[in-house]
């Protein structure tokens, strides 16, 4: 996977560097050169770049990017500007980091893919979550095991639990269901919200829009969600 991380902050150079060392291509953007040079041995590359600029935006290789990453934290309206260029230049996965309420508004009226909270979230889940397919959030455990929320597999759809099967083939247990509706948000926009369907059981049936809350080793969910 290519990824391209503006802002290398905590957060952001954490999770460029997490992702670097996982084997994927992350180009590091920031603003300031001393950044840019910390970073540049850790990073697979870096660069000093305005991502506020729209002409300097236009050299970052957006085309064959696969995920634009706005983690500026300390500037909101850098942040929102950064965000918009981006969006306007058809990132093709979109995810911008927001640092109070009115931010997330001002992020969701752009109709950003995800929106990060670093104050809330590691650049460890978001790394995870990243690397692995399907995975829409995951919380480390002790050992080798986590919990994690992703999609269901479409190759499930319509199946119960006992049919599935997923404990039997892969050792991994599914605790419960979370569907996605639309509610109004300060704004009167629709966004998504996540309603949970209470705990599962071998009768609960999977549905290829809900979210599975997976308990088990991170290698036993990867091999599921492959």
């Amino acid at each position: 996977m290519k990824y391209i991380i503006i802002g290398l902050g905590n957060f952001g150079a954490s999770l460029a560097q997490k992702l670097t060392r996982t084997g994927n291509e992350v180009i590091g953007v920031d603003s300031q050169m001393a950044k840019v040079e910390l970073f540049k041995e850790k990073i697979s590359h870096t660069i000093c770049l305005d991502a506020t600029d729209e002409q300097a935006v236009t050299h970052l290789p957006l085309r064959d990017t696969d995920v634009v990453m706005v983690c500026i934290g300390e500037d909101e309206g850098a942040n929102i500007l950064a965000t918009a260029l981006m969006k306007q230049k058809k990132a093709k996965r979109l995810i911008s980091r927001a640092v109070s309420p009115l931010h997330e508004t001002v992020l969701q009226a752009m109709h950003v893919d995800e929106i990060i909270h670093p104050e809330e979230e590691t650049a460890e889940r978001w790394a995870k979550k990243l690397n692995m397919h399907g995975v829409l959030d995951s919380y480390e455990l002790t050992g080798d095991y986590c919990i994690v929320e992703a999609k269901v597999p479409e190759r499930y759809d319509g199946k119960t639990l006992e049919e599935a099967g997923l404990n039997k083939k892969y050792g991994v247990i599914v605790l419960t269901l979370i569907a996605i509706q639309e509610e109004d948000n300060e704004l009167g926009l629709k966004v998504p919200t996540p309603k949970t369907k209470g705990v599962a059981n071998a009768q609960t049936e999977l549905t290829a829009d809900d979210i599975m809350v997976l308990y088990g080793k991170s290698e036993d969910i990867r091999k599921l969600l492959e």
